[in-house]
């Protein structure tokens, strides 16, 4: 019986390793993000010609008007393309949303104020808790651009070496904190005004007033960072470190730097800076008569203060991470500011390329009608199919799981998918808000982040793991990593399944319906 099970074990393993590396074939043949959507700027293009010629059409379910596809290579097509070129590239949400937000996230990364975050939650956690600290500081690392992946995985690694546990156990706990747990955050990070700002103009192909804010997700989001930590303790203490075993390596022990006076100072006064900074942010909303709410109705939601959010994000980076570098030292002056912020910047060189093309195939869909088109046949189809409800939230959930294997940016994933699927999804019986579709995709491009080689950072964790055995590969990795794609998967759905049963709102102004 035990050859038996031993025989199937084998042969699961085997097929598995073939899918992985088909996986891994398919994907190395994508072209970069970029040229991927100047490719399907083109496409859209060639169909709005075929949508014409075949008279593609639609009735618009809010007011009952006739949608026509427009051909974008007749002669009044090509003009609008060629004048809307950069209108369209600067009038793209997350373009601004993100250039802002990293003003303030490169002054605190470039402080170190990110860094030194970390380094104090790890290094502070008793023994026995040592392991959820490092997941904790996983989610927590999503507010830096590259702190999680660069800092805190190698430490993890190194933290559970030193404490006698398997390093590989410590590297498997912060990998699945810092990517695993992407969509999950204590706080509003760099990443949620891009999809939010993404989510918006789809939207606003059916609700040209609709307005989706960088916090739309946050409770949900908030809710389920307790979700990662737990599922992600429970999985490396339960099946990744006993599967390892004793780490017989000869790996040296580094020593882990602990926390100076000055970096305890520096992150002391910076916790005081935040605390004043939001209560100052408070006295703008909580009062009857606060600045930052809607002067007419006196709303807190529908306000100029969660039209504005980012600014708000910008501050609360910008302010704790000045106080942290003029504490420890790193800011001197001015020109240390400038510099931080200008490294920052230079790092989006690529997203702004990136967003210069997505920008250009959604509103090439959206002005040649094939969205909504689609949209509203997409939507009559899955009504006349039945499949509605919880069981399309879930399939949407594992579909977008299944193009993460494919695709590593979040962001490029969801400028393809968003003018699709939020349309089609604000147009069935009930209608969902944009708010649930792209809660329902950060899930799905969260748990497949720990196995798919597409993922930007995989070949770094490799590398990494070989610190402490030369012989661990890819294979290594995915094997260590599936049970928390499997275990995450299962929770964060039963989470959003409870979610929608009991009609939470996903964040301020993220209810799950609209009408």
């Amino acid at each position: 019986m035990r050859q038996f099970i031993e025989k199937i074990r084998r042969k699961i393993n085997k097929i598995f390793a073939r899918s992985l590396d088909y996986v891994e074939i398919i994907g190395n043949k994508l072209p970069h993000p970029a040229t991927l959507f100047a490719i399907l700027a083109l496409i859209v293009v060639l169909i709005s010609w075929l949508g014409y010629a075949f008279n593609a059409h639609a009735i618009h379910p809010v007011d009952g008007s006739l949608i026509e596809a427009r051909n974008l290579i007749s002669a009044d097509g090509i003009r609008w393309m060629y004048t809307n070129l950069i209108e369209n590239f600067l009038k793209f949400p997350p373009l601004g949303y993100v250039l802002v937000v990293m003003i303030g996230i490169g002054v605190a990364e470039g402080s170190g104020l990110f860094t030194t975050m970390i380094r104090a939650l790890v290094l502070s956690a008793p023994p026995k808790l040592v392991t959820g600290a490092i997941v904790l500081a996983g989610i927590l690392s999503h507010l830096a651009s590259e702190a999680g992946y660069v800092v805190l995985i190698p430490l993890g690694a190194m933290i559970f070496h030193a404490l006698g546990r398997h390093p590989m156990a410590g590297l498997a706990a912060a990998f699945c904190g810092v990517s695993g747990g992407f969509g999950a955050n204590f706080f509003i990070g760099s990443i949620d005004p891009i999809l939010a700002g993404i989510s918006e103009s789809a939207a606003q192909m059916i609700l040209p007033e609709m307005r989706v804010n960088p916090a739309v997700n946050y409770y949900f989001m908030f809710v389920s960072s307790f979700l990662v930590v737990i599922v992600g303790t429970w999985v490396t203490e339960k099946i990744v470190e006993p599967r390892l075993g004793k780490y017989e390596g000869n790996a040296e022990k580094l020593p882990i730097d602990q926390l100076t006076v000055k970096e305890k100072k520096g992150l002391r006064y910076a916790g005081w800076g935040l605390l004043a900074t939001l209560i100052a942010l408070a006295f703008t909303i909580i009062p009857e008569n606060g600045i930052f709410r809607d002067p007419e109705t006196g709303s807190v939601l529908h306000s100029p203060f969660f039209n504005g959010i980012i600014i708000a994000i910008l501050v609360m980076f910008f302010i704790p991470g000045i106080i942290y570098g003029i504490t420890v030292g790193t800011i001197k002056n001015d020109k240390d500011v400038a510099k931080y912020l200008g490294q920052s910047m230079s790092g989006m060189g690529g997203y702004i390329v990136l967003v210069f093309f997505a920008a250009q195939f959604v509103y090439f869909f959206n002005h040649s009608n094939l969205g909504i088109i689609f949209a509203i046949k997409g939507a009559q189809t899955l009504q006349s199919i039945g499949l509605t409800g919880i069981s399309l939230i879930v399939a949407f959930v594992l579909l977008s799981a299944f193009i993460n294997m494919f695709m590593g940016s979040a962001s490029a994933k969801w400028a393809i998918m968003a003018p699709v699927f939020i349309p089609m999804l604000m147009l069935i019986d009930p209608a969902y808000h944009p708010g649930l579709t792209q809660a329902a995709f950060r899930i799905g491009d969260s748990v497949t982040n720990l196995i798919t080689p597409m993922m930007s950072y995989f070949a770094l964790i490799v590398t990494f793991a070989q610190k402490y055995d030369e012989k661990y590969g890819v294979g290594t990795i995915i094997s260590s990593m599936l049970p928390y794609t499997v275990m995450l998967t299962i929770g964060w759905i039963i989470l959003l399944v409870i979610w929608m049963l009991l009609g939470i709102p996903l964040g301020p102004d993220g209810p799950l319906y609209i009408n």
